[in-house]
């Protein structure tokens, strides 16, 4: 009877398989370069937006990756180290809380994967939940696309470890609001704060309707 470390692996190689699937499907048609981008921090009331934006080659071995939200700390830092190591292109681009209330989340998301697209030269995209407009590249918009595509799901692991660490500094420099722990989400205790504190030079104001109460 198979161990239970030996179930899992076996688990994680027929998740692999099954989230590979989009891809297999391109690159028979000849796409070489399938890019999956995702973003976090949408609906954060702090600090910027990030998109991320993964290429993988036809040879890949990413066992542990999965939707980001469904892994612990130390599994996504184990899988962001797997992904750097073996991704054929990556990159990162952010917008920060004073785009945000300029332009809108909408267009903050759409400028950073306009960029990423520049900067990396994909020639098929894979996206999670919304297309991309005006952008004359082949791409599907995939609903909970980060699982059901390991480019996305890479990417939503890029992403979300990214910006965990960068709101960990800023945490040093504004403490009053804990982004430590809430990355800044509205938390009960993050609202607290904003009503006591005000508002930082991170919060987006377009976002903090709630204290104009």
């Amino acid at each position: 009877m198979p161990s239970g470390k030996s179930s899992r692996h076996r688990c994680q190689v027929e998740l692999h398989s099954t989230l590979l699937t989009y891809e297999m499907e391109l690159w028979a048609q000849g796409y070489k370069r399938i890019l999956g981008m995702d973003e976090v921090g949408r609906g954060s009331l702090a600090g910027p937006v990030m998109v991320a934006g993964v290429i993988l080659p036809r040879v890949v071995k990413l066992y542990g990756v999965n939707d980001s939200k469904l892994l612990t700390v130390k599994e996504r830092n184990l899988s962001a180290a797997d992904i750097r190591a073996q991704a054929t292109s990556l990159a990162v681009a952010e917008r920060d809380a004073h785009f945000i209330d300029e332009h809108g989340i909408v267009a903050a998301v759409e400028s950073c994967q306009r960029e990423i697209i520049e900067l990396l030269c994909p020639d098929y995209l894979l996206l999670d939940a919304f297309a991309l407009p005006e952008v004359k590249l082949p791409q599907q918009a995939l609903i909970k696309g980060d699982q059901r595509s390991l480019s996305i799901a890479a990417a939503s692991i890029i992403a979300k470890v990214t910006r965990d660490a960068y709101l960990c500094q800023l945490d040093r420099e504004y403490p009053h609001y804990n982004f430590a722990t809430n990355k800044g989400y509205g938390t009960p205790k993050h609202r607290a704060a904003l009503q006591q504190y005000g508002a930082s030079p991170l919060h987006r104001r377009s976002f903090l309707g709630f204290l104009e109460g």
